[in-house]
């Protein structure tokens, strides 16, 4: 009877214990991203942010809020899942923000999404598009996206399927859910992290950041549906685009705190001034 009832008990338990284990993504995240060890995103306290990708695959988040925060940003890894760096380092710049002194003069609201394309980075081998083919980089709503969008993918990449921009705007659960964290969140400055062109890009109003760490401002112009034409110049927030010189391996960790306070430098000199006037951007 007790054997029985073990039998019984068996199941469930290894249910439990498998719910335990999905509960944290920092088994398969630390296998996949390039300097990356377990502790380090254990440490970031990922939190499911309820949204899914194509793939049914868990966006997680990690909100640092300050009481009094005077500033909001978002800061969003891995739209594309083959740059798999960019993930790494938003992990990496989680603790940094953990680590900001109370005494700061000021106060930041972060919202990390370190990685928005998880079906792309845990593919095997890791995919720029999403579970769809979708380039979520070219699906945000930028005006005249219906033309412009299809034109630009068919006469200026040959249709390359690595940027396809989807079939309408926000076709993607990707793209839908950071479009709606922009809409409730109202970040006051976007950092998106890429790869590999090892520049620094930016779009929308303020005076952009010149360098941070190694990485020179190269302004490479917009494209249809790209984050930093819908949230730069379409709706007026700014956009800091960084493109890390390798997609499969990180900057070394001194590098990415330098960039990291590079990052906080321009924004109190620029982006806080904006926010204390109630304004996007000075």
């Amino acid at each position: 009877m007790l054997f029985r009832a073990f039998k019984t008990f068996l199941p469930a338990l290894f249910l439990i214990a498998g719910a335990a284990h999905a509960a944290s993504p920092c088994t398969e995240f630390s296998a996949r991203l390039p300097n990356l060890k377990r502790e380090l995103c254990e440490a970031a306290q990922l939190q499911p942010s309820g949204a899914k990708s194509v793939k049914g695959q868990t966006i997680w988040v990690r909100d640092i809020k300050p009481d009094n925060a005077t500033l909001r940003v978002l800061v969003v890894g891995a739209i594309h899942g083959d740059e798999l760096s960019s993930a790494s380092v938003a992990l990496h710049w989680i603790k940094q923000a953990t680590q900001t002194p109370a005494d700061s003069p000021q106060l930041i609201h972060w919202r990390f999404v370190p990685m928005l394309n998880p079906d792309g980075v845990l593919s095997r081998p890791p995919s720029r598009v999403n579970g769809n083919g979708v380039d979520l980089n070219r699906n945000f709503p930028t005006p005249n996206w219906e033309r412009d969008a299809s034109v630009y993918w068919e006469k200026r990449t040959g249709k390359d399927p690595r940027r396809y921009p989807g079939s309408k705007p926000l076709s993607e659960p990707e793209s839908r859910f950071l479009h709606e964290e922009m809409q409730v969140f109202k970040p006051n400055l976007i950092v998106s992290i890429h790869a590999p062109y090892g520049v620094l890009d930016f779009d929308g109003p303020s005076v952009p950041p010149s360098k941070l760490g190694r990485l020179y401002l190269d302004q490479v112009g917009i494209f249809p549906g790209s984050l930093g034409n819908y949230g730069g110049v379409h709706k007026g927030v700014p956009v800091v685009t960084i493109e890390l010189p390798n997609s499969i391996r990180t900057p070394l960790d001194a590098e990415m705190r330098q960039m990291w306070l590079d990052l906080l430098r321009w924004m109190s000199e620029r982006v806080g001034q904006a926010a204390e006037r109630g304004t996007r951007a000075p």
